[in-house]
C-alpha cells in the first residue's frame, strides 16, 4: 500500500511536525503527519494539493474541500437535525438513569429488600452498564461507522426498559438496569465525536454546549418525574413511559441520524466505485487493508492505552469525580429532604431542580464563552489554535464545584429555610456542567482522530466513579452528617483546582513530550 500523507493536529502541534507511526482511528497505519480535519483539507486528513507525494489513483478519498458527502459540508438543517436527535438520546438516557432514584423505596417495598445500599444499587448499575458499554460500542463505530451503533442501541435500550418494566425479581430488574445501561451509554460515547465529525473546531464549542444539555439535565428530570409518577401509578410506569418515550426516540434516530464517519463513508464510497468502474485495485484512503478482527482488538484497547496518557486520565478522573457528585445527590436527595425538612415523595424529586437550575446557568455560560475566548486566544497568541485555549472555562468554572458542597452540607445540617440547600446545589450543578463540557471539548480537541476512544476512555472512569460512589452516599452522611459528609468531597474537589491551570500552561508539552507520547 502507497504512503498516505495525512495531517492531522492532535499530535502536532508544532511548527515543523513530526511524523509518527501511528493510525487514524485505528486506520491507517503507515506514517502520518496530523492536523486536525478541517473543511479546507476535507474530513479523511488528506493533506491538501502540493503537500506530500503525488496521489495514487486507486486511492478513492473525498473530492475536494466542498465534496457534499464530506459531513463538514452537510448543509445546516442536516447538521441541526442530527445534533438535536443525538441530544435528544443524549437526554433520555440519563432521565432513565435516575427514574428510579425516588422509587427506590417502593421497589424495595415489592421485592421485600431492606439494605439501603441494593436500593441505591438499582440507579447505581446502570451507570455501572455507562461505563461498560464503551468498552465494545467506540471500537464497533470504528469499524461499522456511528449510524449503526445509534440505531442498534436504541432499540436495544427500547427493549430493555421494556424487560425493566416486566421484571418479577429484583435480581432480574438489576440486570436489565445494567443492560439499559449499556445500551445507553451510546450516546454519551459517540455524541461528542459526531459533532467533531460535522462542526469544525471554532464553532466546537457552542454545538458541544448543546450536545451536553442531555447528560446534565437529563439526570435532574429523573427524579423529578420518578417522584410524582411513582407514587401516582407504582413503580413499573417510570420503566413504561421509558418504554414508550424510547421507543418515539428509536423512531427519530432511523428517520434521521446519517453517518458522519469517514472511514465509513470512504468505505462505501470505494465499494460503489469499484462496482460501477469495475477497477478492483480501489482502495479507501482510510483503509489499511486490515481484517476487521485486527481492526477491533487494536481499537478495543486503546481507550486503555490512552488512559495512560496523564492529561486523559487526570481530566477524566476530574470530570468523574464531580460527575458522581450528581449521582450521590440524587440518591441521597430523598433521604435528606425527608429526614431534615419533613418533604414527600413528589417534594424530595423536586429537590434536584437546584442542581438542574445550575446545570442551565452552566450551559449558557460555556455556550456564551468557550468559542469566544478560544478565538480570542488564539488571534493573541500568533493564530494557531490550541486545545488548551479551552480551559479557561475550567477554571473559572472549577470554584463553583467546592463552593456549592460546602453550602449545600452545612445548610442542610444546620436545618436552615430549604431554599437554602437548593441554592447551594444549584452552585454545585455550575461546577459540575462546566467541568464536563470543558473537559470533553477540550478532549475531542486534542485527540480529534481517536474522539470516540477518548471519549469512550472518559466514559468508562466517570462511570464507574459514579456508579459506585454513591453506593457509600448514606452510610458516609450517618457517619460524618451531611454537613462534613459533604465538606469531604468539597475538599477532594479542591484538590483538583489546579489540574486545569496547570495544563493550560504546560498541557502542550506534556502532550508533545516523547516520554508521553504513545501509539495509541
Amino acid at each position: 500500500m502507497s504512503k498516505l500523507t495525512t495531517t492531522i493536529e492532535p499530535h502536532d502541534t508544532s511548527n515543523a511536525p513530526a511524523r509518527y507511526e501511528t493510525d487514524v482511528e485505528g486506520f491507517t497505519s503507515e506514517k502520518t503527519q496530523y492536523k486536525e480535519p478541517t473543511k479546507e483539507n476535507g474530513s479523511s486528513g488528506r493533506s491538501s494539493e502540493g503537500e506530500g507525494p503525488p496521489q495514487d489513483p486507486n486511492i478513492v478519498d473525498f473530492d475536494g474541500p466542498d465534496d457534499p458527502e464530506n459531513p463538514l459540508n452537510w448543509p445546516e438543517a442536516r447538521k441541526a437535525r442530527s445534533i438535536v436527535i443525538v441530544s435528544l438520546i443524549a437526554l433520555l438516557s440519563p432521565i432513565g438513569s435516575t427514574i428510579s432514584a425516588s422509587a427506590a423505596a417502593s421497589i424495595m417495598q415489592h421485592f421485600k429488600i431492606t439494605d439501603k445500599t441494593l436500593g441505591a444499587f438499582v440507579t447505581t448499575i446502570y451507570l455501572i452498564g455507562f461505563a461498560f458499554g464503551p468498552f465494545v460500542i467506540a471500537p464497533l463505530s470504528e469499524l461499522y461507522g456511528r449510524a449503526i451503533m445509534f440505531r442498534s442501541c436504541a432499540v436495544l435500550f427500547l427493549i430493555f426498559n421494556l424487560a425493566c418494566a416486566v421484571s418479577n425479581s429484583f435480581a432480574s430488574l438489576i440486570v436489565y438496569r445494567l443492560l439499559t445501561g449499556i445500551a445507553g451509554s451510546c450516546p454519551g460515547t459517540l455524541g461528542a465525536s459526531s459533532i467533531g465529525d460535522m462542526i469544525m473546531r471554532e464553532k466546537r464549542g457552542s454545538a458541544m454546549s448543546i450536545y451536553i444539555m442531555g447528560p446534565v439535565i437529563g439526570p435532574t428530570i429523573g427524579p423529578i418525574i420518578g417522584g410524582y409518577l411513582t407514587p401516582a401509578a407504582g413503580w413499573r410506569w417510570d420503566f413504561w413511559l421509558m418504554t414508550i418515550s424510547s421507543g418515539v426516540v428509536t423512531v427519530f434516530v432511523f428517520l434521521f441520524i446519517h453517518e458522519s464517519y469517514p472511514y465509513v463513508i470512504l468505505k462505501k464510497k470505494t465499494a460503489r466505485l469499484r462496482k460501477e468502474t469495475g477497477n478492483q485495485n480501489l482502495r479507501s484512503a482510510l483503509d489499511t487493508g486490515k481484517t476487521p478482527k485486527k481492526l477491533f482488538a487494536f481499537a478495543i484497547l486503546r481507550p486503555f492505552k490512552m488512559l495512560i496518557s496523564p492529561i486523559v486520565f487526570l481530566l477524566s478522573a476530574y470530570s468523574a469525580v464531580v460527575y458522581s457528585y450528581a449521582y450521590l445527590c440524587f440518591t441521597t436527595f430523598p433521604r435528606v429532604f425527608k429526614v431534615q425538612y419533613g418533604f414527600g415523595s413528589g417534594p424530595s424529586g423536586l429537590a434536584s431542580m437546584g442542581l438542574g437550575v445550575g446545570f442551565v446557568v452552566g450551559i449558557f455560560f460555556i455556550g456564551a464563552v468557550s468559542d469566544p475566548w478560544s478565538a480570542y486566544l488564539t488571534k493573541k497568541n500568533g493564530g494557531r489554535p490550541k486545545p488548551e485555549y479551552r480551559l479557561p472555562t475550567l477554571i473559572a468554572g472549577a470554584v463553583f464545584v467546592p463552593i456549592g458542597l460546602f453550602w449545600y452540607g452545612w445548610s442542610a445540617e444546620s436545618k436552615t429555610h430549604w431554599i437554602v440547600p437548593i441554592i447551594g446545589t444549584g452552585f454545585l450543578g455550575i461546577g459540575i456542567v462546566t467541568a464536563y463540557s470543558t473537559t470533553t471539548t477540550y478532549l475531542v480537541d486534542a485527540y480529534t482522530v481517536y474522539s470516540a476512544s477518548v471519549m469512550a476512555a472518559n466514559t468508562i472512569l466517570r462511570c464507574l466513579t459514579g456508579g459506585l460512589l454513591p453506593l457509600a452516599g448514606n452510610d458516609m452522611f450517618d457517619a460524618l452528617g451531611v454537613g462534613w459528609g459533604n465538606s469531604v468531597l468539597g475538599f477532594i474537589s479542591l484538590g483538583f483546582l489546579p489540574l486545569p491551570l496547570l495544563f493550560y500552561f504546560y498541557g502542550e508539552r506534556i502532550r508533545e513530550s516523547r516520554r508521553f507520547k504513545m501509539d495509541f
